[in-house]
């Protein structure tokens, strides 16, 4: 399955900043015993760095939105 990118530049950069924030915040949540939480927030993180590293976002996707600035892709 090829995903087409529609994520770029500060988006992507937000994406994996808060990625990483959120896994440090399910780390954190882990070892207070917080097992709901740290569940949610390393989903929800897993999420954004997915989105990061692949340049996709499947709401992007759906919503028609393109945050690439026309940036070329290597394929």
């Amino acid at each position: 399955m090829e995903l087409k990118r529609n994520v770029g530049g500060v988006d992507r950069t937000a994406r994996g900043v808060l990625g990483a924030l959120l896994a440090v915040v399910a780390l954190v949540a882990l070892l207070r015993g917080q097992r709901r939480v740290a569940g949610l927030t390393v989903l929800a993180s897993a999420g954004l760095l997915f989105n990061a590293v692949t340049c996709f976002c499947g709401l992007n996707a759906a919503l028609g939105l393109d945050t690439t600035d026309g940036e070329e892709t290597e394929e």
